[in-house]
């Protein structure tokens, strides 16, 4: 009664949610997303209506020995029912105890069968809708011929060429319905498989616009800082060069708001030999000595992002962090992977991270993304003090990404 009441409960939320939802749909016109209340040991109840010949023989006092006949009648409704309630729960329906209910009622059919005959041998089409439901996968088949085949047997000797019958519908029962469960619980499946994509698309794309937007801003805005305050301490004494300073920000301001648009649909491409350029010219308004290097063949699109994100995040915490006098911007290229390097001589000390966002051999919160955007595309990031003093950040990439970087998806994805 407790496994009645709980499934009646679940069904009628069920319930009301499809109401809901095909409320919705008829005011959208788009199809609904809600597929209905599961099955349930409801929709095999009514087959139970297959005895109401043996009932009404037993009611009727064509029945000899009636108590044997109803105390049987009572125990098969009641094992039916307990084992039908069972099989709509994975855990409920591959239990010992479910199997031993099931076997049980096959003992309960076969004496009821064989002793009475008529209509009490349809009950063999009952226990095959019971065995379906139970059984699923590769016992399903030898459990539908075995229950035919008994179902014949049993028939034949009271019912003689009528076991045809009685054993086609028992094999019928049991097939059907375990196929129909079977593909119900597939769809379902299929659909919270799908709504689980969705979800991880939607937290993909979320991961994805907050780094770029940390990157982007976090860069930019440290960058517009320092030449903002070499502009105020120019301007009294050089306002020519002051002015250059100020040009530089409204430079760089603007393609902020370029990139962040970018970011924004997704589609942001990056230039390499850009990023170096803004690198120096924000450690020359630092006050700090730039060193760019560059060597190997062309780059890949995709690569130019990736090494253009570390040059960001690099110099802008030697800007921000490190007091240096002095960095080297070194990009080394060969056939199979490309290297990049920035290296100051500062204080060596890591960009602050808070504790759960620390990684090992990483500072912040800029560095850890990087990291992790890096290994996406089959690469590497290293950052930590130098070996005399300083900070020093090392990025490896292939030459090839082809496929494995996951830098730019577009929106589409997530929608």
């Amino acid at each position: 009664m407790a496994e009645l009441q709980e499934s009646r409960t679940d069904r009628k939320a069920e319930r009301n949610a499809f109401v809901a939802d095909q409320k919705a749909a008829r005011k959208t016109g788009k199809l609904p997303e809600h597929l209905g209340p599961p099955p349930s040991g409801f929709s095999l109840l009514p087959w139970l209506l297959m005895g109401m010949g043996a009932f009404s023989n037993l009611f009727q006092g064509k029945t000899p020995n009636p108590w044997i006949g109803g105390i049987g009648l009572l125990v098969f409704n009641s094992l039916y029912i307990h084992v039908v309630f069972r099989a709509f729960t994975k855990e409920a329906r591959e239990a010992r105890s479910t199997r031993g209910a099931l076997v049980a009622l096959g003992v309960v059919t076969c004496l009821l069968g064989g002793l009475y005959g008529g209509s009490w041998l349809l009950f063999f089409p009952l226990l095959g809708l019971a065995a379906g439901a139970i059984v699923r996968g590769p016992w399903l088949g030898r459990t539908g011929i075995g229950l035919s085949a008994l179902a014949g047997v049993v028939a034949g000797l009271r019912d003689g060429w009528g076991a045809v019958n009685v054993a086609y519908g028992t094999f019928l029962s049991t097939m059907v319905t375990a196929a129909i469960l079977s593909l119900s619980d597939a769809v379902r499946e299929l659909r919270a498989a799908r709504e689980e994509l969705a979800r991880q698309a939607v937290e993909k794309e979320r991961l994805r616009f907050s780094r770029d937007l940390h990157d982007l801003l976090g860069h930019t805005l440290s960058v517009i800082v320092v030449k903002s305050e070499a502009a105020r301490r120019l301007a009294p004494r050089d306002m020519d060069a002051a002015l250059v300073q100020v040009s530089d920000i409204e430079s760089v301001g603007r393609q902020a708001l370029t990139e962040i648009r970018e970011a924004v649909t997704g589609y942001r491409d990056g230039s390499l030999a850009t990023d170096l350029d803004r690198a120096r010219s924000a450690l020359q308004a630092a006050g700090i000595e730039p060193v760019v290097r560059q060597s190997g063949p062309p780059l890949a699109a995709q690569t130019e992002v990736l090494l253009g994100w570390v040059v960001r995040e690099a110099v802008t915490n030697a800007v921000r962090h490190s007091g240096a006098g002095r960095c080297e911007i070194t990009v080394d290229g060969s056939a199979e992977h490309v290297r990049l390097r920035v290296t100051d001589d500062g204080r060596g000390v890591a960009p602050p991270a808070a504790p759960e966002s620390a990684v090992p051999g990483i500072g912040g919160t800029g560095l850890k993304g990087l990291t992790e955007r890096l290994a996406a595309a089959g690469g590497s990031l290293e950052a930590g003090p130098g070996a005399r003093n300083g900070f020093t950040v090392t990025a490896e990439l292939p030459v090839d990404l082809g496929e494995r970087t996951g830098t730019a998806e577009p929106v589409e994805a997530a929608r």
